[in-house]
């Protein structure tokens, strides 16, 4: 990796760093023709699951048991009052999730790469596990927008949080299309709030600060977009706060992303709604 050091001082200054060309095309192509072969088996009709951010978002059980399995969570609009699929099924989903890392081939090569070992060994991670991944489409005109938020809120570990994400753009992620969005140097204001589980039967999880609360203290004018070329990777704290837009383009925007929690002298949370599974602890970056 080219510029190691500024992209460190990058990372541990703004909250995230970009790193150009990190996906070669092949790796990108791989990818995508992965995921479109699993949309291909793809059953509608079985049991799925409406994806949204926001202060409605509730975990059904679908969701909640998804560590340790491929499963496919659609855009809110995709589906009729009757619950039929109302939009092309390449077209209706806003995520396939959490264990493509692990569970497909090609997802788990680009995941256990050596040039990933060693960026996240550049980071100073000692002990790091891959806690879930997610392809995500931002489809046109149906793909939604993601609020502000910290990935720390989700996937918390004490004493203290210690995560962070890589997020590859496998198509141009421009400011038409939905490219992330930071404040930079917001990592430093530690954690806002936490989505812990609950045994609310009528909802999985909760926020111990409505994230409405949260939103209020974000000063908008404070993001910056970043836009990125196919391949790049984006290497994100999981305190920094981001968000991004939704696609206005006719195309979609495309990205792999995984989260890496260091469980160096730390302790993943058991009230996360992520948890490790008997079939699927959580793998050693380092030694898979």
């Amino acid at each position: 990796m080219e510029n190691v050091n500024k992209v460190i001082n990058e990372f541990r200054t703004k909250g995230f760093a970009v790193i150009p060309h990190f996906l070669e095309d092949n790796e990108t192509e791989l990818l995508k023709n992965e995921c479109k072969a699993l949309i291909d088996k793809m059953d509608s009709r079985e049991e799925h699951a409406v994806f949204s951010t926001g202060d409605d978002q509730k975990a059904n059980h679908y969701f909640m048991t998804s560590a340790d399995k491929i499963r496919y969570f659609y855009e809110k609009n995709a589906f009729n009052a009757s619950g039929d699929l109302v939009v092309d099924k390449y077209l209706s989903l806003n995520k396939i999730g959490h264990a493509l890392h692990w569970l497909s081939p090609a997802f788990k090569s680009v995941t256990f790469s050596p040039k990933v070992k060693q960026l996240v060994r550049n980071v100073g991670f000692v002990d790091p596990v891959v806690v879930q991944s997610m392809y995500i489409f931002k489809n046109p005109g149906i793909g939604g927008e993601v609020i502000p938020h910290q990935d720390a809120t989700y996937l918390h570990s004490t004493p203290e949080p210690k995560c962070i994400g890589l997020w590859f753009a496998l198509e141009d992620a421009t400011e038409e299309n939905g490219c992330l969005e930071f404040i930079p140097g917001s990592h430093l204001d530690g954690l806002h709030t936490q989505w812990v589980r609950t045994n609310d039967e009528n909802s999985s999880m909760k926020l111990t600060k409505e994230m409405s609360e949260f939103g209020k203290k974000i000063d908008e004018k404070a993001f910056i977009k970043v836009p990125v070329s196919k391949g790049s990777a984006v290497l994100i704290d999981g305190l920094v706060v981001h968000k991004s837009d939704l696609n206005h383009t006719s195309s979609g925007r495309p990205i792999y992303t995984f989260h890496i929690f260091d469980q160096n002298n730390r302790v993943w949370d058991p009230l996360n709604w992520l948890q490790p599974s008997p079939q699927l602890p959580f793998p050693s970056l380092y030694n898979n």
